[in-house]
């Protein structure tokens, strides 16, 4: 840093200082100003949480909400993949009824209604999976980009109008000792700061209305506050547009879905019963009776020769365990789901499997490893049996 910034540096920190303990006055903002920048600071709170609470509207599984967080944006969202990249819980659910469904048979009617409502529940999921694309590409994208440009671009102005403020006032504090050029300067540097953050935060505000009526200031871009203000409204109806759609969908598959079901009760209740006959018995041959204790065998007993005796080929043989556990002696869990990864990184694995815990990536993820093989799996899928050290 030269010389001339490190003075201009500790003339920022002195007038701070003497603000914030000695009690002095430095310039003060216009109320015009102020507004504005309280309005810009609601409109950041409102924007950030909205962000959050649509992320978790659209996956409420935590779980997923973290993968919806790893997913690249572009790649994953706007059209280069079909499905956002986690199994919706809907689709978990009819899995497991079609699964179910094929185990029973095709002469169960509760098979076969498990079966219909499977695909129903999978044709949710596909609708899902379009909602949350929509929402994303049309409301949630927008959103961020606001928060990462427009909004972090006037954090920068009224940042950067802060610090030349606290320059002119310790400048303007030692007139007569700083040249009247040094001064002068500090003093347009301000101004220009302030009209550069003034005119940000107009542009993010104002209305189309106020800009229809002549409410733009001279010198400021201000005509394209009506647009962005338009934008952010189409943006909130996408959002509305897309849940519209998708709860149309849903109704029309529930509602097949309720025919089939009532269908099938109207022809299991119209079928006759059958009644249950049992198979005869049969006889049952307890053989010989056993000799009570003193009694005499009624056939001598076979001799047993020495070679028969010490035969090893006739002792019992213990027959070991198809899958046995491994001893828990380290950090471990056992799935409780399947988990087909998604992304580079992800350790895959099956009901059942007992999985090594090597690392904890956060308060949703583990680090694991299963025949050989290291990855990340998440939390909500396994049961910790032993859990690693704090």
């Amino acid at each position: 840093m030269s010389v001339a910034g490190l003075k201009k540096q500790f003339y920022k920190a002195s007038q701070l200082v003497s603000e914030k303990v000695g009690g002095a006055e430095g310039t003060k903002l216009d109320d015009d100003f102020k507004e504005m920048e309280k309005k810009v600071d609601v409109t950041s709170k409102a924007v950030t949480e909205v962000l959050a609470r649509t992320i978790e509207y659209l996956q409420p599984n935590p779980a997923s909400r973290a993968k919806l967080t790893m997913l690249n944006t572009v790649s994953k969202i706007r059209g280069q993949v079909k499905n956002p990249g986690y199994p919706q819980s809907e689709g978990l659910l009819g899995e497991c009824m079609i699964r179910h469904g094929k185990e029973l048979g095709g002469e169960s009617n509760f098979g076969d209604a498990l079966l219909d409502a499977g695909e129903s529940m999978k044709r949710l999921a596909e609708v899902k999976d379009s909602l949350d694309i929509e929402v994303k590409q049309n409301f949630i994208d927008p959103l961020q980009n606001l928060c990462d440009k427009d909004l972090k671009e006037i954090q920068h102005h009224l940042k950067k109008l802060e610090g030349r403020r606290l320059d002119f006032d310790y400048k303007k504090k030692r007139q007569g000792k700083i040249p009247d050029e040094e001064l002068r300067q500090a003093m347009e540097k301000f101004e220009e700061s302030k009209e550069v953050a003034e005119t940000s935060m107009h542009n993010l505000l104002e209305t189309d209305e106020a800009a229809r009526d002549g409410g733009q200031k001279e010198g400021s871009s201000s005509a394209l506050a009506g647009p962005l203000q338009i934008e952010q409204v189409s943006q909130l109806s996408a959002l509305v547009d897309a849940q519209l759609d998708y709860h149309r969908q849903a109704v029309q598959i529930l509602d097949e879905l309720a025919d089939k079901l009532k269908r099938r009760m109207r022809e299991a209740s119209s079928r006759p019963k059958r009644e249950y006959k049992p198979k005869p018995r049969e006889p049952l041959d307890l053989g010989e009776p056993e000799q009570s204790n003193g009694g005499f065998p009624c056939a001598t007993a076979p001799k047993i020769t020495a070679s028969s005796s010490f035969r090893s080929s006739d002792k019992p043989t213990r027959t070991p365990s198809s899958r046995s556990m491994p001893p828990l002696d380290q950090p471990s869990c056992k799935a409780l789901y399947d988990f087909e990864p998604e992304n580079d990184g992800e350790l895959g694995f099956h009901e059942g499997d007992i999985i090594t815990l090597t690392n904890q990536i956060d308060e949703n993820w583990y680090e694991g490893m299963l025949h050989g093989q290291s990855g990340f799996f998440p939390l909500s899928y396994v049961e910790v049996l032993v859990p690693l050290p704090q």
